[in-house]
């Protein structure tokens, strides 16, 4: 990084949600490397993890949760300049709409956009206080081109997450904070892989398993966080 870089973000006080593995990873160590201070979250802490001081354990999908990695960030920042919200994903079963149940219904809103909306409401009114800060929503390709076979439910939390975040953009925008969408395509991660397996296993394909059509570009990960916290893009700042 030349100086200008790793100077870009210092002072900041940021917090990034599920940023221990894959995207979130990448965009913590973009930002920690650029001079923020940065807390990060997961449901369990990884094997050899990074200032630990600056990590809070806690499942987002719950509202207990969010308590939790609200106070975390009282307790070490003091307030919150950057707030990217990352954590997400889908467990359901594959094979269709008919293979949901309620119960998976709720767990993708309440790890997709619920978990955003509950911590949207703690910690913006301390960028309000302050007149200025930056909400970023990390959503996905499939809020438009959702895989019907595998992920629905995740794909349906995505596209409300998405129109949550234009919505309230529009609400605080005049009011110095700016919120913006990030919807990355097929990006080469653990759990994307993982993905695509179980597809190609549930497909009976003998052929080496690819991304899903109408993904796009494959994304990766050096080339993503990187992408997301430019100051030319004008997402971080």
């Amino acid at each position: 990084m030349t100086a200008s870089i790793e100077s870009e973000f210092a002072g900041k006080r940021a917090l990034v949600t599920g940023g221990t593995r894959g995207i979130g990873e990448a965009i913590v160590e973009r930002l920690r490397g650029a001079g923020a201070k940065v807390i990060t979250t997961s449901r369990s802490a990884p094997d050899g993890l990074r200032q630990p001081e600056l990590f809070v354990e806690a499942d987002l999908s719950t509202a207990e949760g969010v308590e939790k990695v609200v106070s975390g960030v009282r307790e070490r920042l003091a307030g919150v300049d950057i707030l990217i919200h990352n954590v997400g994903g889908s467990s359901a079963p594959g094979g269709g709409f008919a293979f949901l149940t309620d119960d998976e219904w709720q767990h993708a809103l309440n790890s997709n956009l619920l978990s955003a909306v509950r911590l949207d409401r703690r910690l913006l009114p301390w960028m309000l206080k302050q007149g200025a800060g930056v909400i970023i929503h990390i959503s996905s390709i499939q809020r438009t081109l959702p895989l019907y076979d595998s992920t629905l439910a995740y794909a349906a939390a995505k596209a409300a997450l998405t129109n949550y975040s234009k919505g309230l953009s529009k609400e605080v925008g005049p009011k110095g904070i700016r919120v913006n969408t990030v919807a990355p395509g097929y990006t080469e991660t653990q759990a994307a892989q993982g993905m695509v397996n179980e597809i190609a296993q549930r497909r009976n394909s003998a052929r080496q398993a690819e991304p899903p059509r109408g993904s796009g570009r494959t994304g990766r990960i050096p080339r993503l966080g990187p992408s997301i916290c430019h100051q030319r893009k004008r997402v971080c700042h």
